[in-house]
C-alpha cells in the first residue's frame, strides 16, 4: 500500500527561513466579515494575500536563480520535478562536508536525490542557521553532474557552505540544468524505501525559485 510522507516546512507569517531575510506577511485581502456585506445572508468567502519572498519555506531553485539565461519557474521541465524515482543519501554521520564517498555503488542517474543531514531538527531555532550547517562539497557537485540525477535535494539551510560566497553546488548543479531544493524535512522516513518525489511549483515567468510542497509516496 503506498503512502504519502510530507516533505515541506510549515510555512506561517513571520517566519524566518534564511538568515537575514525577512518572513512572510500573511493577511486577509476579503476578509469573512467584510465579505458577508456583498453574499446573501450565511454565504461568506475569505480571499486571502501573501507577501513573501521566494526563497522561503521548502523551496525549488532553478536554473535562472543563479544564471539571467537559465530556465526559470515557468519553463522547468515537470519530468524533473513530478513523479520522479527518489533516493535518500544518509549523511548524518558525515559531518559538515558531503562528499561523493557516500554516493558509492548508488544509481542516481534520472532520480531525485535526496541529502538526508538531519539539520531539519533545528528547524525555527538559531542553530537552523548556523555557520555549522551541512553541505554539499565541489566534489560531489562534480560528481552528480557527471552521473545526471534529476534534481537534488538537502534538508539543510544552503545546500552550499555560506561562507563560500562562490555557491559551488548552486553554480555547478544549476550550470547543468538540474534544479536544486533546499529546507526540506523528514527525510529519514525514506530512508531504504522506494518511492516516488513530487516537487512542482507555480510556472511563474520571469521568477528562479519559489515554495514547493514537496513530497514522496512509497510503495
Amino acid at each position: 500500500m503506498s503512502h504519502i510522507v510530507d516533505l515541506s516546512h510549515l510555512i506561517e507569517a513571520g517566519m524566518v527561513t534564511y538568515p537575514g531575510l525577512p518572513g512572510p506577511v500573511i493577511s486577509d485581502h476579503l476578509s469573512r466579515a467584510a465579505s458577508r456585506d456583498r453574499y446573501p445572508v450565511g454565504t461568506e468567502f475569505q480571499i486571502g494575500a501573501v507577501t513573501l519572498i521566494a526563497n522561503t519555506g521548502t523551496y525549488l531553485d532553478t536554473p535562472f536563480h543563479r544564471y539571467p539565461e537559465g530556465v526559470d519557474l515557468s519553463g522547468i521541465d515537470l519530468d524533473r520535478l513530478a513523479d520522479v524515482p527518489g533516493v535518500v543519501i544518509d549523511a548524518t554521520g558525515a559531518g559538515r562536508a558531503v562528499g561523493p564517498e557516500l554516493f558509492d555503488g548508488i544509481d542516481v542517474t534520472g532520480r531525485a536525490v535526496l541529502i538526508h543531514t538531519g539539520w531539519d531538527r533545528h528547524w525555527r531555532t538559531s542553530e537552523y542557521g548556523a555557520a555549522e550547517h551541512p553541505f554539499v562539497t565541489a566534489a560531489l557537485v562534480d560528481w552528480l553532474i557527471g552521473q545526471r540525477p534529476a534534481l537534488v535535494g538537502i534538508d539543510s539551510v544552503n545546500i552550499d557552505d555560506m561562507a563560500d560566497m562562490t555557491r559551488p553546488a548552486h553554480t555547478g548543479l544549476l550550470g547543468a540544468g538540474i534544479p536544486v531544493v533546499e529546507h526540506l524535512h523528514n527525510l529519514h522516513e525514506l530512508l531504504n524505501r522506494d518511492f516516488r518525489f513530487h516537487a512542482a511549483p507555480v510556472p511563474i515567468a520571469g521568477m528562479g525559485s519559489f515554495p514547493i510542497r514537496a513530497y514522496a509516496v512509497t510503495r
